[in-house]
Parts: C-alpha cells; sequence; structure tokens
C-alpha cells in the first residue's frame, strides 16, 4: 500500500467517526449543564433551539443538571472503591502510576468514558539527558482515530492513529531522528506554502478539505499539524536461527544467508505494527516498526459498549429524562407566574391619554409599576383575575421522572447518599449501597479491564 493510500483511509477513518464525536458532544453540553441547544423545526418551518422557541412563546427555560452529579457520583464511588485502594503488582508500573498521578488521569478518563463510551490513553517512553521514564496520557477523541472494529477487546483493530499539534522545534524533536539535514528538510516542509501544498495534497488524493478541516489543519494556526498512522503488516522475512549462539535472527527476505552445519534460514511470513508521521501536505515525515516489547501500538483502547460497531454512553441513556425534568420544571414555573400574575381586562375607554397597549402590557409587567387610572370613566377600570392552576399533577411528574432518571441510570438515591431512614441499621444501609453498586458493576469492571490492559503495556516497555 502507498503512502498516499495509507494517509487516505487515516482521513476516512478520522471522517467515519464524526457521527462518534457530534454525539460525545451533545453528552458533553448535557453534563456540563448547556440542555436547551437542541434544534427543533417549527410549523412554519424555521429551525430554532429549544431554548429560542421557549424564550419566543414567552418563557423562561429552566435549568436542573441531575446528570453531572450522577456522573461524579460514578466517579468518586471508582476512585474510592477501586483507584484510590488498588496498587499496581508491578514495582515498575507502580512508579509509572506516581510519576504520571495516574489516579487523577484515570479519573478524568473515566469521566470522559461515561460522556462519550470511549476511553483512550497513550504510552510513551521518553528519554532525556538524565534518566528514561514513561509518559502516559489521555487522548482527545477529537485527534483520535481508528478503523471500524467490533470486537470489545479491540483485537480486530489494522490502523489507529493520533493528530498531532506542536510547536516545529517539539515536532523535529519527534520525527527528525538526530539528523541535522532532516531537521532542515522539515523546517522547509512547514514552510509558508504549506496550506497551499495540503490543498493541493487533499484535492490529489479525493479527499473533502472542507469536511475534513479538523483532520487536515490544526486547532491552533501557530501549531503544526502532524499525523501520526500505525498500521498493522505483514511482511516475508528470512529467520535465521544461529545454533552456536543460540540465537534467532529475523532479516528481510531479500536477504542471502547460506545454510551451514550451525546456521539455518527459514522463510516465514511476520505481522508488525509499524509508525508513519506525515505532514498535511503528503510528505512522509518517517517511519519505523514498533520497538517495543508488546509489538503493538503505543494506545490503551477501549469502547463501551461496543454493539454492532456503534457506541453509546451512560449520559446518552438519561438525556431525555434529563430533557422531561428540565421541561416540566420550566411548565411549573410558567404556571406559578401564570398564576400568580393572572389575566388584566382592561376597557378600552379607560386607556389612559398618551399610553398605547404596549405601554400597558410594559406597566403590568414590571411588580413595582405604576398603571395610571382616571376615576372619571366611572366602572371601567382594569381588573385583574386570576386562578390558582398549579395543582394539575405536575409535581408528580417531576417525580416520576426524576425515578426514571434513577432506574435508569442505576444511580439510586442509596449511591448518592440519600434515602437513609432515621433507626434503620447500618447493614441495611450498606446492603442497599451494594445492591445499588450492581447496577454499574458492568461500567467498573469494563473500566478496570481498560486500566489492565494499560498497565500491561506499560509494564512490558
Amino acid at each position: 500500500m502507498t503512502h498516499q493510500a495509507i494517509l487516505y483511509n487515516a482521513y476516512k477513518a478520522w471522517c467515519q467517526a464524526a457521527q462518534l464525536r457530534n454525539r460525545r458532544l451533545r453528552n458533553k453540553r448535557f453534563t456540563y449543564g448547556d440542555q436547551w441547544s437542541d434544534t427543533v423545526q417549527t410549523t412554519s418551518g424555521a429551525t430554532l433551539s429549544e431554548y429560542e422557541l421557549f424564550l419566543k412563546s414567552g418563557t423562561a427555560p429552566q435549568t436542573n443538571n441531575l446528570i453531572r452529579q450522577m456522573v461524579k457520583t460514578i466517579v468518586g464511588r471508582y476512585r474510592t472503591e477501586y483507584i484510590d485502594s488498588s496498587q499496581p503488582a508491578s514495582k515498575n508500573v507502580a512508579t509509572v502510576h506516581r510519576d504520571n498521578q495516574l489516579d487523577e488521569l484515570d479519573s478524568r478518563a473515566l469521566e470522559e468514558f461515561l460522556i462519550s463510551g470511549t476511553a483512550v490513553q497513550r504510552i510513551d517512553p521518553c528519554f532525556n539527558l538524565w534518566q528514561r521514564h514513561v509518559k502516559v496520557t489521555n487522548v482527545d477523541l477529537n485527534h483520535f482515530f481508528i478503523n471500524a472494529f467490533n470486537d470489545p477487546m479491540v483485537r480486530d483493530c489494522e490502523m489507529v492513529g493520533q493528530l498531532h499539534d506542536l510547536d516545529l522545534p517539539q515536532l523535529i524533536k519527534c520525527v527528525a531522528q538526530g539528523s541535522r539535514s532532516k531537521a532542515r528538510w522539515i523546517r522547509s516542509v512547514y514552510s509558508n506554502n504549506s496550506q497551499d501544498r495540503m490543498l493541493e495534497f487533499s484535492h490529489a488524493i479525493g479527499a473533502d478539505s472542507h469536511q475534513g478541516t479538523g483532520f487536515w489543519r490544526p486547532d491552533n494556526a501557530s501549531k503544526c499539524r502532524a499525523i501520526e498512522v500505525w498500521t498493522l503488516e505483514n511482511r516475508e522475512v528470512t529467520l535465521c536461527h544461529d545454533r552456536a549462539t543460540a540465537q534467532v535472527s529475523i532479516l528481510p527476505a531479500t536477504a542471502r544467508v547460506k545454510n551451514t552445519s550451525t546456521i539455518t534460514t527459514r522463510y516465514d511470513i511476520v505481522t508488525t505494527w509499524h509508525s508513519r508521521w506525515f505532514a498535511p501536505s503528503g510528505e512522509l515525515l518517517a517511519e519505523w516498526d514498533s520497538p517495543w516489547a508488546h509489538g503493538s501500538h503505543p494506545f490503551a483502547i477501549k469502547f463501551y459498549p461496543l454493539t454492532d460497531g456503534e457506541v453509546h454512553s451512560f449520559v446518552e441513556d438519561i438525556i431525555d429524562q434529563q430533557k422531561a425534568v428540565n421541561q416540566i420544571i420550566t411548565l411549573i414555573n410558567n404556571i406559578m407566574m401564570a398564576s400568580a400574575k393572572g389575566v388584566l381586562l382592561f376597557p378600552e375607554t379607560a386607556l389612559p391619554d398618551g399610553f398605547t397597549w404596549e405601554d400597558i402590557r410594559r406597566v403590568w409587567r414590571d411588580c413595582n409599576g405604576i398603571l395610571p387610572y382616571n376615576p372619571d370613566y366611572g366602572n371601567n377600570k382594569p381588573e385583574q383575575i386570576s386562578v390558582n392552576n398549579t395543582n394539575i399533577g405536575a409535581y408528580e411528574m417531576v417525580k416520576l421522572q426524576m425515578q426514571l432518571l434513577e432506574e435508569i441510570s442505576g444511580v439510586t438515591g442509596a449511591l448518592q447518599g440519600k434515602n437513609t431512614v432515621k433507626g434503620n441499621s447500618a447493614t441495611l444501609y450498606q446492603n442497599e449501597t451494594a445492591n445499588a453498586v450492581i447496577a454499574l458493576s458492568d461500567i467498573f469492571g469494563t473500566f478496570t479491564n481498560f486500566r489492565q490492559n494499560r498497565d500491561s503495556k506499560i509494564a512490558s516497555l
């Protein structure tokens, strides 16, 4: 496969994940309180956000963010029972945990896991002038791509990669491989006309530069975009066994080695992960085989739940109930305001001199407004009519939706420290909490499996 074809496949994989990224963005909005931005179509055909639609009808939308509290409860429970209490078996892995503050990093990864249904971390050995250490980072889903896969353990992954936005010196450090001449060449690649060459290249391979703006262009214009692509490749080789030294060497298939009394050769095919770094204008900046003992790419990946290649997160399951709670509470608030203010009957003949109907409406809306009234008009005076309409079952509907929210999410009152009854034993409360955790045990177990796979890669570096 040519380098252009590999880069194009990476671009297609990133584009195919657009729906997942859009769902994540919506879930994130709801998690952090922006819960009225979904768009609806009016009877006139106009497209408005739910917030604009409610304002247009004269109602101020109310937000009561229950999702955020549920996410915090799950992360807190996991930190208490799994992260803070667990210690890696390997001393080297424990050192990496301490140096990278993985308790905190994993908590943020779990938060992302609940919002988007994905957890991706990168494990890199790093070198400086003094020592070698391992760096673990959470990977932004907007900068991550992977081929379509169906195996929950990601064993059918054949291509994976990451988009990097780096300063030019940082990029040179990553891919120049200690060569001053290559560093000069990389500087020329990212010259002033690099954007024009990027557009030419994207058109040449059939990519839509407008649709894939987030793929080809850096988020920050002052940075350099580099595209790292890992592919699983099969390669013909010659296995060479030297019985005198008990060593097995893997040589290119074209290598010519004669069989002797101590050396035996055999043709074989090996599978290896291969890394390539590309510039957005199509130049291959660097490439190498996986240099680590695990022989794989540097990513730990978990998508949950993975059904037919689709991911639907914890937060996505409870958005409809959150919207229902907001709408009902907004309705109650509107009813209470209408019941308190009522309707104003204003005779046409009682309109004060110099006032318009808009002036009357404005004054009446103001709680401190003064409405002129001339007694010469006799009994034709303004009259306010108000009726108490608040007892219409709306409060029961709010209670029902909140109960559904707990049942669907599995985050019950016992898990949040609520519903404690004076006089009940501590054992009873512990049993209620344990039963509540069962509903979340699949999420906890899946994320624990993700951390174990990550630690396995750390141990084999």
